[in-house]
């Protein structure tokens, strides 16, 4: 299992609420800062993460994401 946190700027208020129909997304909450909400998702492969990562730029709103890997 790979874990990963993805960072998301955007301005819609519920984005966190939409992160969290995506499957591989385990928690998703709103964030003040630099970042409007944080998606903590759980995949099988590495390659998979870029896969989420790019469902989650698809969803209007999101203007930027950032993706950390969680090295064990």
């Amino acid at each position: 299992m790979v874990r990963a946190i993805i960072l998301v700027n955007s301005p819609k208020k519920l984005i966190a609420a939409r992160l969290k129909k995506i499957l591989s997304v385990t928690d998703s909450f709103p964030t003040s800062g630099q970042f409007d909400a944080v998606a903590i998702i759980d995949v099988d492969q590495l390659a998979q993460i870029k896969e989420v990562a790019n469902l989650i730029q698809k969803i209007s709103g999101v203007e930027r994401t950032e993706t950390m890997v969680e090295v064990q």
